[in-house]
Formats: C-alpha cells, sequence, structure tokens
C-alpha cells in the first residue's frame, strides 16, 4: 500500500521540486551575485543587492502600487463577492443563471482580460460616451490618477465570482438550527448576521482573503495586456519591475533579489493562512 502510495505522491513531488524549490534556491543563489544572465561570471557581491533595494524608489514604487493594487483588491472582492453570495442563497429565481454570468469571467485568462478592457476603456466606452452626449472621462489606463482604478475594475470582473462561489458554499453549510435558535432569542437581521453568519464563515473568510491578497501580490499578466506598467511607472507591480529589471535590463542578480523580498511575502502570508485555518479546525 505504500508503494501506491509513493507512485501517487511522486511524480507531483518531482514536478514540484523541478519546477519551484530549484528555482526558487537559484534565486537565492543569484540574488547575492551581479549576474547579467548571459556571462558565465558570477560574482559575489554579498547583500549588495538588498543593500541596493533600499535605496531604489522604482523599488519602492512597485511596492506601493503593488500593496494598494492588494488592499483595493482583497477589501472589493471580498464585500461584493459575499454581498453576491447573500443575494443567491436568499433563494432569488434565476439563481444558477446569475451564478454561471458571475463565474465566467473567472475562466478567462487574465491577459484576454486586459486586452478586453483596454478596449473597453480607450473605445466602446468612450464611443457610448459620444452617443448619449455626456462627458465622463473613461480613459482610465491612460492617466496616472485613474489607472488604478481601471485596473480593480478589470481585476473585479474577473475574480469576483469565483470568491463569490466560496462564500455561496459556505453559507449554505451554515446550520439552519443556529437561525432559528437566535431568532429565538430575539436577535435581528442584522444581529445574526454578525453574531451567526459571521462566525460560521470565518474559514472562507480566511481562504478568500489569503487567494485574494496572494493573487494580487502577484499581478502581471493583466499588466502586460493593458497598461504595460504605465502611464510612466504608475502601474508597475513587483512582478513586472522584476521582469523588466532581470530580462531587459540584463541585471539577473539584482532582479532576483526583489522576486526573494516578493517570496518572503508571500510565505507569511501562507503561514498566517495556515494559521488561521488551524485555529478554527480547534474551535470546530
Amino acid at each position: 500500500m505504500s508503494r501506491q502510495y509513493l507512485a501517487l505522491v511522486l511524480p507531483g513531488f518531482i514536478i514540484f521540486t523541478i519546477g519551484l524549490i530549484i528555482p526558487l534556491f537559484m534565486a537565492v543563489r543569484y540574488s547575492f551575485t551581479s549576474w547579467d544572465g548571459m556571462s558565465p561570471e558570477k560574482v559575489f557581491v554579498g547583500f549588495q543587492n538588498y543593500v541596493e533595494l533600499m535605496k531604489d524608489s522604482d523599488f519602492r514604487d512597485a511596492w506601493w502600487f503593488t500593496l494598494k493594487f492588494t488592499i483595493g483588491n482583497t477589501i472589493i472582492q471580498n464585500v461584493v463577492a459575499l454581498l453576491f453570495a447573500i443575494a443567491l442563497d436568499s433563494g432569488i429565481k434565476a439563481q444558477k443563471i446569475y451564478r454561471t454570468i458571475l463565474f465566467v469571467p473567472c475562466l478567462i485568462s487574465a491577459l484576454v482580460v486586459g486586452f478586453v478592457w483596454l478596449k473597453m476603456f480607450s473605445n466602446v466606452l468612450p464611443a457610448l460616451n459620444d452617443f448619449l452626449g455626456t462627458n465622463i472621462n473613461f480613459l482610465l489606463f491612460g492617466e496616472k490618477k485613474t489607472v488604478l482604478s481601471g485596473l480593480l475594475i478589470a481585476n473585479n470582473w474577473q475574480w469576483i465570482g469565483y470568491w463569490m462561489l466560496i462564500y455561496l458554499a459556505g453559507l449554505q453549510s451554515v446550520p439552519s438550527d443556529l437561525y432559528e435558535a437566535a431568532k429565538v432569542d430575539g436577535a435581528g437581521a442584522v444581529k445574526r448576521f454578525f453574531n451567526v453568519t459571521i462566525p460560521m464563515l470565518a474559514p472562507a473568510i480566511t481562504i478568500c482573503v489569503v487567494g485574494i491578497t496572494t493573487g494580487s501580490l502577484k499581478v502581471y499578466d493583466l499588466l502586460v495586456s493593458s497598461t504595460k506598467g504605465g502611464p510612466g511607472r504608475a502601474s508597475t507591480s513587483m512582478i513586472y519591475q522584476t521582469y523588466t529589471t532581470a530580462i531587459n535590463g540584463r541585471q539577473y542578480g539584482y532582479g532576483c533579489a526583489m522576486s526573494v523580498t516578493l517570496v518572503i511575502v508571500l510565505l507569511l502570508v501562507a503561514l498566517i493562512q495556515v494559521k488561521g485555518l488551524k485555529s478554527k479546525e480547534v474551535q470546530a
């Protein structure tokens, strides 16, 4: 039996090791060098790359944009996804149709989503503007002040339906006896929501918050097909900055140092998720 389990686990372990663990260790190693990604020489520079990162304004700007994008996504997607889930759980008609419509965008590649919303903001919506005779600024990707809002709209359109399903599954797993007991105790709809629904949704909330956070921290594809990090550097994320530094700028060692900082943040978020889920299991 143990050999059968080993046969099932081993291929996945090999792929995981080759595709993630080895590249991660190589990135850490190269982050201590001044390698340009091409030459055979990899000069050891110690912590110089990390010291330079602290002085690099482009690095700080990339992190600042990534954090704003992550915070905006985490708040909007959780709140809106939960509201949609509550609406669908209330027994409205055509629930399956609404659920399908909301879920379909997450099946589309982020590259395609970025291109679609680029056309929406630059062609379709301005044409609608002219047709209706209104003066609404839809060129969100073209200005530094509005590019973050445009990207949040595109990303939320793609992913809200996915997180909605997780919240919906959580709502449908809440025992009706708890609501009935709360009613007997005189709790109104608002008290039932905060005293029964939210605590029972804690595992779903943890999954959604961590999932949205990690996904937002890794944003790249959406930018490639929409803003390309612009206008200027207004929408340059950490991964986009790492790519342009390591590949386009041929500063592979410096780019690896950037990637290591991102991996550390992602690991911290993952540890928070594991700790949160374990605490919920203990409470259950």
